[in-house]
């Protein structure tokens, strides 16, 4: 998007762009990563157990799709 652009955006649909980003990065902030990666480091850093239940809470609502482990997966749909 040029600055221009951004500018002629309402701020109802820039809001909703951030929301976006924001949602997304929670989402995904964890991607990578098991629970017990998670909690060896949070022996470092506590505040990554709320960040990671966040993550955990927003894949239960919105569901996390499982990524296809062979072709077949792929071709059946699964």
């Amino acid at each position: 998007m040029s600055w221009n652009d951004i500018k002629n955006t309402p701020n109802v649909e820039l809001n909703a762009l951030m929301i976006g980003l924001n949602n997304f990065n929670i989402f995904h902030a964890f991607d990578g990563y098991t629970s017990e990666d998670v909690a060896g480091m949070a022996k470092k850093n506590p505040s990554l157990r709320g960040q990671y239940a966040n993550t955990q809470q927003m894949q239960a609502r919105f569901g996390s799709k499982r990524k296809p482990t062979s072709f077949s997966e792929i071709i059946q749909g699964k």
